[in-house]
Protein backbone atom coordinates (compact mmCIF):
# COMPACT_ATOMS: atom_id res chain seq x y z
CA UNK A 1 0.00 0.00 0.00
CA UNK A 2 1.33 3.44 -0.90
CA UNK A 3 2.19 5.79 1.95
CA UNK A 4 -0.41 8.43 2.81
CA UNK A 5 0.84 11.99 3.26
CA UNK A 6 -1.08 12.22 6.54
CA UNK A 7 -0.65 8.69 7.87
CA UNK A 8 1.37 8.26 11.06
CA UNK A 9 2.36 5.57 13.55
CA UNK A 10 2.69 6.30 17.27
CA UNK A 11 5.28 4.39 19.33
CA UNK A 12 4.45 4.50 23.04
CA UNK A 13 0.96 4.55 24.55
CA UNK A 14 1.39 6.55 27.77
CA UNK A 15 1.52 10.24 26.82
CA UNK A 16 1.11 8.96 23.28
CA UNK A 17 -2.41 7.73 24.05
CA UNK A 18 -3.32 10.75 26.19
CA UNK A 19 -2.21 13.51 23.80
CA UNK A 20 -0.53 12.37 20.58
CA UNK A 21 -3.29 10.08 19.29
CA UNK A 22 -6.29 12.38 19.95
CA UNK A 23 -4.32 15.48 18.96
CA UNK A 24 -3.11 14.05 15.66
CA UNK A 25 -6.53 12.67 14.81
CA UNK A 26 -8.11 16.06 15.52
CA UNK A 27 -5.64 17.65 13.12
CA UNK A 28 -6.61 15.35 10.26
CA UNK A 29 -3.92 12.70 10.60
CA UNK A 30 -4.75 9.05 10.14
CA UNK A 31 -3.12 7.24 13.04
CA UNK A 32 -2.57 3.96 11.23
CA UNK A 33 -0.83 2.07 14.04
CA UNK A 34 0.28 2.20 17.65
CA UNK A 35 3.07 0.30 19.37
CA UNK A 36 3.70 -0.73 22.97
CA UNK A 37 5.89 -3.38 24.60
CA UNK A 38 2.63 -4.78 26.00
CA UNK A 39 0.20 -5.92 23.31
CA UNK A 40 -2.83 -5.59 25.57
CA UNK A 41 -2.05 -1.91 26.21
CA UNK A 42 -1.59 -1.19 22.52
CA UNK A 43 -4.76 -3.09 21.61
CA UNK A 44 -6.81 -1.22 24.21
CA UNK A 45 -5.62 2.17 22.93
CA UNK A 46 -6.17 1.13 19.32
CA UNK A 47 -9.71 -0.07 19.97
CA UNK A 48 -10.66 3.10 21.86
CA UNK A 49 -9.29 5.34 19.09
CA UNK A 50 -10.40 3.33 16.06
CA UNK A 51 -6.85 2.39 15.05
CA UNK A 52 -6.32 -0.82 13.09
CA UNK A 53 -2.60 -1.44 13.46
CA UNK A 54 -1.24 -2.87 16.73
CA UNK A 55 2.47 -3.64 17.25
CA UNK A 56 4.86 -4.66 19.99
CA UNK A 57 7.93 -4.29 17.73
CA UNK A 58 8.61 -0.60 16.95
CA UNK A 59 10.71 -1.45 13.90
CA UNK A 60 7.76 -3.35 12.45
CA UNK A 61 5.71 -0.18 12.74
CA UNK A 62 8.51 2.01 11.36
CA UNK A 63 8.81 -0.14 8.23
CA UNK A 64 5.11 -0.17 7.39
CA UNK A 65 4.69 1.10 3.80
CA UNK A 66 1.36 2.78 4.59
CA UNK A 67 2.74 5.44 6.95
CA UNK A 68 4.75 8.52 6.12
CA UNK A 69 5.60 9.69 9.64
CA UNK A 70 6.43 8.28 13.06
CA UNK A 71 5.77 9.82 16.48
CA UNK A 72 8.12 8.53 19.19
CA UNK A 73 6.73 8.85 22.73
CA UNK A 74 8.81 6.22 24.51
CA UNK A 75 11.23 6.86 27.40
CA UNK A 76 14.33 8.72 26.15
CA UNK A 77 16.71 5.74 26.13
CA UNK A 78 15.17 4.55 22.84
CA UNK A 79 14.78 7.91 21.09
CA UNK A 80 18.09 7.84 19.24
CA UNK A 81 17.78 4.34 17.79
CA UNK A 82 14.11 4.74 16.85
CA UNK A 83 14.49 8.22 15.34
CA UNK A 84 17.44 7.23 13.17
CA UNK A 85 15.69 4.02 12.08
CA UNK A 86 12.57 5.97 11.12
CA UNK A 87 14.54 8.57 9.15
CA UNK A 88 16.46 5.85 7.30
CA UNK A 89 13.11 4.23 6.48
CA UNK A 90 12.00 7.48 4.86
CA UNK A 91 9.62 8.60 7.62
CA UNK A 92 9.21 12.10 9.02
CA UNK A 93 9.76 12.10 12.80
CA UNK A 94 8.10 13.80 15.75
CA UNK A 95 10.13 12.89 18.85
CA UNK A 96 9.10 13.37 22.47
CA UNK A 97 11.33 15.16 24.95
CA UNK A 98 13.79 14.78 26.61
CA UNK A 99 15.36 14.41 23.20
CA UNK A 100 18.17 11.94 23.88
CA UNK A 101 20.42 10.42 26.53
CA UNK A 102 23.39 12.64 25.68
CA UNK A 103 24.60 15.30 23.29
CA UNK A 104 26.48 12.54 21.44
CA UNK A 105 23.19 10.78 20.70
CA UNK A 106 21.47 14.08 19.89
CA UNK A 107 24.21 14.93 17.38
CA UNK A 108 23.74 11.58 15.64
CA UNK A 109 19.99 12.20 15.46
CA UNK A 110 20.45 15.67 13.99
CA UNK A 111 22.94 14.39 11.39
CA UNK A 112 20.51 11.63 10.36
CA UNK A 113 17.71 14.18 10.03
CA UNK A 114 19.83 16.53 7.93
CA UNK A 115 21.01 13.70 5.69
CA UNK A 116 17.45 12.49 5.13
CA UNK A 117 15.94 15.83 4.11
CA UNK A 118 12.81 14.81 6.02
CA UNK A 119 10.85 16.83 8.55
CA UNK A 120 11.99 16.25 12.12
CA UNK A 121 10.67 18.02 15.22
CA UNK A 122 10.88 17.72 19.00
CA UNK A 123 7.68 17.86 21.02
CA UNK A 124 8.37 20.99 23.05
CA UNK A 125 4.75 21.95 22.52
CA UNK A 126 4.72 24.54 25.30
CA UNK A 127 6.28 27.09 22.95
CA UNK A 128 2.75 27.23 21.54
CA UNK A 129 0.88 27.97 24.79
CA UNK A 130 -0.58 31.51 25.03
CA UNK A 131 1.60 32.57 27.98
CA UNK A 132 4.87 31.43 26.41
CA UNK A 133 4.06 32.71 22.92
CA UNK A 134 2.85 36.10 24.22
CA UNK A 135 5.97 36.57 26.37
CA UNK A 136 8.09 35.79 23.30
CA UNK A 137 6.21 38.51 21.39
CA UNK A 138 6.58 41.06 24.19
CA UNK A 139 10.31 40.41 24.48
CA UNK A 140 10.69 40.85 20.72
CA UNK A 141 8.81 44.16 20.90
CA UNK A 142 11.12 45.43 23.65
CA UNK A 143 8.44 45.59 26.34
CA UNK A 144 11.04 44.99 29.08
CA UNK A 145 13.84 46.96 27.50
CA UNK A 146 17.13 45.13 28.00
CA UNK A 147 16.63 41.63 29.40
CA UNK A 148 18.40 41.16 32.73
CA UNK A 149 16.99 38.30 34.80
CA UNK A 150 14.49 35.43 34.65
CA UNK A 151 13.56 33.35 37.69
CA UNK A 152 11.47 30.16 37.66
CA UNK A 153 10.17 28.29 40.69
CA UNK A 154 8.27 25.00 40.35
CA UNK A 155 7.22 23.07 43.45
CA UNK A 156 5.11 19.91 43.18
CA UNK A 157 4.27 17.14 45.65
CA UNK A 158 4.11 14.20 43.22
CA UNK A 159 6.67 12.24 45.24
CA UNK A 160 5.27 13.18 48.65
CA UNK A 161 3.38 10.00 49.53
CA UNK A 162 2.45 8.18 52.73
CA UNK A 163 4.15 5.03 51.42
CA UNK A 164 7.09 4.77 48.99
CA UNK A 165 5.90 5.27 45.43
CA UNK A 166 6.10 2.47 42.82
CA UNK A 167 9.25 2.13 40.75
CA UNK A 168 9.02 3.51 37.20
CA UNK A 169 11.40 4.34 34.37
CA UNK A 170 11.60 7.93 35.72
CA UNK A 171 13.76 6.61 38.58
CA UNK A 172 16.25 4.79 36.32
CA UNK A 173 19.36 6.40 34.84
CA UNK A 174 19.50 3.80 32.07
CA UNK A 175 16.04 4.88 30.87
CA UNK A 176 16.83 8.61 30.97
CA UNK A 177 14.69 9.30 34.03
CA UNK A 178 14.75 12.27 36.40
CA UNK A 179 12.86 15.53 36.72
CA UNK A 180 15.57 17.52 34.89
CA UNK A 181 14.78 15.79 31.61
CA UNK A 182 11.09 15.24 32.28
CA UNK A 183 10.29 18.87 33.08
CA UNK A 184 13.51 20.88 33.00
CA UNK A 185 13.97 20.21 29.28
CA UNK A 186 10.68 22.01 28.50
CA UNK A 187 11.75 25.07 30.46
CA UNK A 188 15.26 25.09 28.98
CA UNK A 189 13.78 24.99 25.48
CA UNK A 190 11.49 27.88 26.42
CA UNK A 191 14.38 29.93 27.83
CA UNK A 192 16.44 29.40 24.67
CA UNK A 193 13.43 30.42 22.59
CA UNK A 194 13.09 33.66 24.56
CA UNK A 195 16.71 34.65 25.18
CA UNK A 196 18.93 32.83 22.68
CA UNK A 197 22.02 30.69 23.18
CA UNK A 198 23.75 30.05 26.50
CA UNK A 199 27.38 30.86 27.33
CA UNK A 200 27.74 29.22 30.75
CA UNK A 201 25.82 26.82 32.98
CA UNK A 202 25.88 25.85 36.63
CA UNK A 203 23.55 23.38 38.32
CA UNK A 204 22.80 21.01 41.16
CA UNK A 205 20.74 17.79 41.25
CA UNK A 206 19.33 16.21 44.41
CA UNK A 207 17.26 13.20 45.51
CA UNK A 208 15.09 14.29 48.44
CA UNK A 209 12.62 11.36 48.40
CA UNK A 210 14.70 8.32 47.37
CA UNK A 211 12.50 5.43 48.55
CA UNK A 212 10.61 3.36 45.97
CA UNK A 213 8.82 0.02 45.91
CA UNK A 214 9.78 -2.45 43.19
CA UNK A 215 7.55 -5.15 41.65
CA UNK A 216 8.36 -7.56 44.50
CA UNK A 217 7.35 -4.93 47.12
CA UNK A 218 10.93 -4.36 48.26
CA UNK A 219 12.17 -0.88 49.15
CA UNK A 220 14.71 0.31 46.59
CA UNK A 221 16.36 3.68 45.98
CA UNK A 222 15.83 6.08 43.11
CA UNK A 223 18.81 6.56 40.81
CA UNK A 224 17.61 9.91 39.47
CA UNK A 225 16.94 13.37 40.83
CA UNK A 226 13.59 14.61 42.08
CA UNK A 227 14.93 18.15 42.55
CA UNK A 228 17.18 20.46 40.54
CA UNK A 229 18.49 24.00 40.40
CA UNK A 230 20.37 25.67 37.55
CA UNK A 231 21.61 29.02 36.30
CA UNK A 232 22.02 29.90 32.62
CA UNK A 233 24.15 32.85 31.50
CA UNK A 234 23.12 33.94 28.01
CA UNK A 235 25.50 35.06 25.29
CA UNK A 236 23.37 38.15 24.68
CA UNK A 237 23.48 39.09 28.37
CA UNK A 238 21.15 38.24 31.22
CA UNK A 239 20.74 35.38 33.63
CA UNK A 240 18.02 32.76 34.13
CA UNK A 241 17.66 30.61 37.24
CA UNK A 242 15.31 27.73 37.95
CA UNK A 243 14.60 25.60 41.00
CA UNK A 244 12.14 22.72 40.76
CA UNK A 245 11.11 19.75 42.85
CA UNK A 246 8.66 16.85 42.82
CA UNK A 247 9.31 16.47 46.56
CA UNK A 248 7.88 19.75 47.92
CA UNK A 249 4.85 20.07 50.17
CA UNK A 250 2.45 21.61 49.75
CA UNK A 251 2.52 21.84 45.97
CA UNK A 252 2.64 25.46 44.82
CA UNK A 253 2.76 25.18 41.04
CA UNK A 254 5.08 27.41 39.05
CA UNK A 255 5.93 31.08 38.72
CA UNK A 256 8.01 32.53 35.90
CA UNK A 257 9.27 36.10 36.33
CA UNK A 258 11.11 37.90 33.53
CA UNK A 259 12.82 41.22 34.33
CA UNK A 260 14.40 43.89 32.20
CA UNK A 261 15.66 47.42 32.76
CA UNK A 262 12.17 48.80 31.98
CA UNK A 263 9.80 46.30 33.54
CA UNK A 264 8.65 42.83 34.57
CA UNK A 265 6.50 40.01 33.19
CA UNK A 266 5.02 37.26 35.38
CA UNK A 267 3.39 33.97 34.34
CA UNK A 268 1.86 31.71 36.99
CA UNK A 269 0.57 28.18 36.52
CA UNK A 270 -1.10 25.77 38.97
CA UNK A 271 0.87 22.69 37.93
CA UNK A 272 3.95 21.65 35.97
CA UNK A 273 2.62 22.75 32.59
CA UNK A 274 1.30 26.09 31.29
CA UNK A 275 -2.46 26.16 30.87
CA UNK A 276 -4.15 26.97 27.59
CA UNK A 277 -5.85 29.98 29.23
CA UNK A 278 -2.78 31.25 31.12
CA UNK A 279 -2.46 34.99 31.77
CA UNK A 280 0.63 37.20 31.54
CA UNK A 281 0.93 39.97 34.15
CA UNK A 282 3.16 42.91 33.31
CA UNK A 283 4.59 46.20 34.50
CA UNK A 284 6.53 48.69 32.42
CA UNK A 285 8.24 51.98 33.33
CA UNK A 286 6.96 51.94 36.89
CA UNK A 287 3.31 51.18 36.13
CA UNK A 288 1.39 48.80 38.47
CA UNK A 289 1.45 45.10 37.67
CA UNK A 290 -1.68 44.23 35.72
CA UNK A 291 -2.95 41.45 33.42
CA UNK A 292 -2.08 42.01 29.77
CA UNK A 293 -4.57 41.18 27.03
CA UNK A 294 -3.37 38.04 25.28
CA UNK A 295 -3.76 38.31 21.48
CA UNK A 296 -6.50 35.99 20.27
CA UNK A 297 -4.18 34.37 17.73
CA UNK A 298 -2.41 32.58 20.58
CA UNK A 299 -5.63 30.79 21.56
CA UNK A 300 -7.25 29.91 18.23
CA UNK A 301 -9.38 27.16 19.82
CA UNK A 302 -9.81 25.25 23.08
CA UNK A 303 -9.70 21.52 23.73
CA UNK A 304 -11.31 20.40 26.97
CA UNK A 305 -10.05 16.80 26.76
CA UNK A 306 -6.58 17.60 28.13
CA UNK A 307 -4.96 20.99 28.91
CA UNK A 308 -1.91 20.01 26.83
CA UNK A 309 -3.87 19.30 23.67
CA UNK A 310 -4.26 22.79 22.27
CA UNK A 311 -0.51 23.44 22.27
CA UNK A 312 0.24 19.97 20.93
CA UNK A 313 -2.25 20.40 18.10
CA UNK A 314 -0.62 23.70 17.09
CA UNK A 315 2.75 21.95 17.03
CA UNK A 316 1.19 19.13 14.95
CA UNK A 317 0.04 21.76 12.45
CA UNK A 318 3.62 23.02 12.17
CA UNK A 319 4.79 19.44 11.66
CA UNK A 320 2.33 19.03 8.77
CA UNK A 321 3.34 22.40 7.31
CA UNK A 322 6.98 21.39 7.52
CA UNK A 323 6.26 18.22 5.56
CA UNK A 324 4.42 20.21 2.91
CA UNK A 325 7.24 22.75 2.63
CA UNK A 326 10.12 20.25 2.97
CA UNK A 327 11.60 21.82 6.10
CA UNK A 328 11.76 21.23 9.86
CA UNK A 329 10.02 24.01 11.82
CA UNK A 330 11.20 24.85 15.33
CA UNK A 331 11.49 23.17 17.73
CA UNK A 332 13.45 20.82 15.50
CA UNK A 333 16.31 18.38 16.00
CA UNK A 334 18.83 21.26 16.11
CA UNK A 335 16.86 22.68 19.04
CA UNK A 336 16.85 19.22 20.57
CA UNK A 337 20.64 19.08 20.40
CA UNK A 338 21.06 22.54 21.96
CA UNK A 339 18.71 21.60 24.79
CA UNK A 340 20.52 18.30 25.34
CA UNK A 341 23.86 20.08 25.55
CA UNK A 342 22.48 22.20 28.37
CA UNK A 343 21.03 19.18 30.20
CA UNK A 344 24.43 17.48 29.95
CA UNK A 345 26.18 20.63 31.20
CA UNK A 346 23.89 20.88 34.24
CA UNK A 347 24.70 17.28 35.15
CA UNK A 348 28.44 17.86 34.70
CA UNK A 349 28.23 20.99 36.86
CA UNK A 350 26.33 19.12 39.57
CA UNK A 351 28.94 16.35 39.66
CA UNK A 352 31.98 18.64 39.52
CA UNK A 353 30.79 21.70 41.42
CA UNK A 354 32.09 23.88 38.59
CA UNK A 355 30.51 26.24 36.09
CA UNK A 356 30.48 24.77 32.57
CA UNK A 357 31.37 27.16 29.75
CA UNK A 358 29.88 26.39 26.33
CA UNK A 359 31.53 27.06 23.00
Amino acid sequence: MASSKRSIGVIGVGFGAQVYVPGLQSEGWEVAAVCSRTRDKAAKVAEAAGIRGVHTDPFELINRPDISAVAITTPPASHCELSIAALKAGKHVLCEKPFAMSATEATAMLRAAEASGLTSMVCHEFRYTPQRAFIHQLLGEGYLGRFQLCTIELFLDRYVTAEPRPMSWLALKAEGGGILGALGSHYIDGLRHWFGEVAAVSGHLAILRPDLVDSSKRIVKSETEDTFAFSLHFRSGGLATMIASFAATPARGARITVMGDRGTLIADQPGPNPMEDGIVVGSRDGSPLQPLATPSRYLPFTDSRDPRLMAFRLLAREFATGIDERRSPAPNFADGLRCQELLDAIRVSSESGRTVHLG
